[in-house]
């Protein structure tokens, strides 16, 4: 199974693709689409939506495992994400690749066993687990391999923990 993560944003959305085969999860590649604020909202929304539809068609992923919708109190914010989110979901339909949704806490939870973990301790364990030379940046790009590893965790019906699985180096 091959899945790409996504963590959505119009500033920048992070993605990541990671093979799990025989309990052995492997870091396919990873980056981020950026936009600029000179851009217009329409311009940056197109460049989400094509460079994400140009990674899937070379990474092939299996499915997409993207960040549900945190909404707090910048109302802005989450209006700006939840349109890169749906250009996002729009890319996968495309694409043909099932959708799968987890919150923030439920990835924390899933990465580091504690739901409340902060950003540089998620970054941590998932370079520790992934064997990465080094902390992939920004943060966006952690935060979708992440998600994808929780999806691959989620769905592993005959796994008994993080630390069972086996990891090939990219």
């Amino acid at each position: 199974m091959r899945v790409i993560g996504i963590d959505p944003g119009t500033a920048r959305t992070g993605w990541g693709v990671i093979e799990f085969n025989h309990r052995t999860l492997k870091p396919i590649d990873f980056g981020y689409i950026k936009t600029t604020p000179e851009q217009s909202n329409e311009d940056r929304l197109r460049k989400v939506y094509e460079d994400l539809l140009a990674v899937i068609k070379d990474m092939t992923p299996d499915v997409m495992a993207i960040e549900k919708l945190f909404f707090n109190i910048n109302v802005k914010t989450a209006l700006s994400v939840g349109q890169a989110r749906g250009v996002c979901l729009l890319a996968a339909s495309v694409s043909g690749l099932p959708t799968y949704e987890y919150n923030t806490s439920e990835v924390k939870n899933v990465i580091t066993g504690y739901g409340r973990a902060t950003k540089s301790e998620v970054a941590s364990k998932i370079t520790e687990l992934l064997r990465l030379a080094e902390t992939p940046k920004p943060d966006d790009v952690t935060d979708a391999l992440a998600i994808a590893a929780t999806h691959i965790f989620q769905t592993d019906t005959s796994k008994s923990g993080v630390l069972n699985v086996n990891v090939q180096q990219q």
